[in-house]
Formats: C-alpha cells, structure tokens, sequence
C-alpha cells in the first residue's frame, strides 16, 4: 500500500495551508463580525466597527449561526446577548484574536527601530499632571511607536483586546491579567489665591462660609473618602464635575474648594488648606499577559513602571511637599528595546 504521505511531498504544514475547507473555511470574516458584537453587545455599534452596514452585519451573523448549525446570539432592544454556545465561541475567538495582534505586532517590530500602536488607559488627572510631560522622552528614543491614550476603563477591555495597559485603583485578579502596584497618588485639598483674595481663606473653623467643588468620583462609600465628604458637608457645594480636567481648571478658576493631586502645590495661584482630608490613593498598572509579549507594549509597560513607581517622589508612600523640582523623575527610565 502507497505510503500515506510519499517522499518528495509537501509538508504538512505546507498541505495544511494549501487545504481550502480548513480552519473557518468562507467563514472569517462572519468570524470577526460575531466578535464584534460579542465585545459590543451591540448589532449596530459592532456593524460601525468593522465596517459594514447593521443589515450587512446582521446577514453575517445569521450566515454563520447557519454554517454551525447553532443559535450564537439573541438581539432585543436592550441590545445583543450571547447563548452559551456563543460564549464559548466568543471566549475561543478571542484568544485567537489576542494571538493574532500579538503576532503580527512582533511582526512590525524586527526592524531595528520599534513601532506599532499601544493603547493605554489612564485617568486624566494621571495622565496630565505625571505622564504627558514625560512622553516626549519616550518619542525621542521610539519615535515610532504610536501611544494611544483613553480614560479610565474596566478590565474587560483588557481582556476583550480593546486597551493594552491600564493604571488605575485598582488592583485586579484575574488569571490572564498582571496586575502590579505603582506609588501613591496624594489628593488634597486647595484653593485659588483669587478665591482667597475674594471669599477669605478656608479654614476648618469657618467651612460653613465656603464653596466647594464636587464630583461624583469622590463620593463614594469607602472610608478614604469619609474626611472630604465631612468637610463638603459643612460648606455648600457650588459646582461639580466628573471630567478630572475640567474638575482641576474649575478650582484654578477661583469657583471653590476642591482636591488635586498634591504636585499642585508647586503651582504659585494654588493654596494648600488644611482641613484634615489628605487622602491616598494606590496606583497599579494592569496588562494583559499575553500582550506583554509585543515589545512596543512591553517597552510603555516598563515606562510607565519608573515613571509611576515609589522613586516619584510626588508618588511615594509619603509625599514631601518641599520638594521643589517639578522635573519629578529625573532618573525615569527609558527601557531598551
């Protein structure tokens, strides 16, 4: 009998790739199209993201569930549900698709110069007052390597692939996360020296006969805000906001109290208060394990280690408010590639 595969043939691998009916077959782009709603939940804002119309979108999905054999997906006006064989789907397909980014990222980046796109989340005070002053030492030495920041996010969009890197309060705890612990940000509280000149300076005596400045995000049940919530209560809330940008221009506009980050000290129109509410919050930097595999992410992963560690001094476990320098990480590190 003929040997099933003769001397002189193709390689497997070689026969695998030539075989048409392998893998998804005709079916890879339905593929991509079921995952987009599974990340979006959504026909219409899925159909947005890869391209298509929702009527095209919605055609793919059903030409798939047809192809399988299986009911993947359920739509309703509250939007689109995954059944548990879509689940299933959707978990596979998307550890494909982490694979794939992965891959061809590393791709990108044999050349002697590294490139390719990180997507990082960052909360706006963060961003603003610690990391973009710092960016432009990162282009310097990666020009080609193309930083693209959000606000603050959940985890599941590390785990759906939509961000690669994540710095917020949170430490999380997953099996295809790395989660680890940065410095201190310390928020305290301040007012504007045109508040002072106009309404007095605050005081924990005389807070009934001031303004402050609030925002939902400081609101919450936990104990590390129990010393700001008392002080707001003693005086009126005027305004508020959620955006940390526009929070941060409110108060240096003279409109009330508010809580910044402590490197506000360093800003001359800016009054520190004493009210008893320094309040600390932990920094951990959060990635996908997987993604940590591209050197672009690994290398803004490294940057943003040294440069929101404990040897920022303005992020240590107990910030010195005399210090002077606002070039706050002299010694961050650039990593090599």
């Amino acid at each position: 009998m003929q040997h099933q595969f003769p001397n002189g043939s193709h390689s497997l691998r070689r026969l695998a790739l030539e075989e048409r009916t392998l893998l998804s077959g005709r079916f890879w782009g339905e593929l991509r199209t079921f995952l987009a709603v599974a990340k979006a939940k959504s026909l219409s804002r899925a159909a947005e993201e890869v391209g298509l119309s929702r009527m095209t979108a919605g055609r793919e999905i059903r030409r798939l569930q047809d192809a399988i054999g299986a009911q993947l997906v359920t739509f309703t006006k509250m939007g689109a549900a995954l059944t548990p064989r879509g689940e299933k789907l959707a978990l596979a397909l998307q550890r494909v698709d982490q694979e794939i980014f992965a891959l061809t990222a590393d791709l990108r980046v044999e050349s002697s110069l590294t490139e390719g796109a990180v997507r990082l989340s960052i909360s706006d005070v963060i961003g603003i007052t610690f990391v973009i002053p710092k960016l432009g030492r990162l282009a310097e030495k990666y020009p080609r390597i193309c930083l693209q920041m959000s606000s603050a996010q959940n985890y599941f969009h590390l785990l759906e692939n939509r961000i690669d890197l994540t710095v917020g309060f949170t430490q999380e705890h997953h099996e295809e996360l790395t989660s680890i612990r940065l410095g201190t940000l310390h928020l305290l509280p301040f007012v504007s020296r045109s508040y002072v000149e106009k309404h007095g300076l605050p005081t924990r005596d005389n807070l009934a006969e001031h303004t402050f400045i609030d925002s939902k995000q400081y609101s919450g049940k936990a104990e590390l805000w129990a010393p700001w919530r008392a002080a707001v209560e003693l005086g009126r809330t005027a305004y508020t906001s959620d955006a940390s940008a526009t929070y941060a221009v409110m108060v240096r506009a003279g409109l009330g109290i508010g809580i910044l980050s402590s490197i506000n000290s360093l800003n001359s129109g800016a009054v520190l208060l004493d009210l008893g509410c320094n309040l600390k919050l932990p920094l951990y930097l959060t990635a996908l394990k997987e993604r940590l595999h591209s050197k672009p992410v690994r290398i803004v992963y490294d940057f943003m280690t040294s440069l929101l560690g404990v040897g920022n001094p303005w992020l240590a476990d107990e910030v010195d408010l005399a210090v002077q320098d606002i070039d706050y990480v002299n010694d961050a590190q650039i990593p090599s590639g």
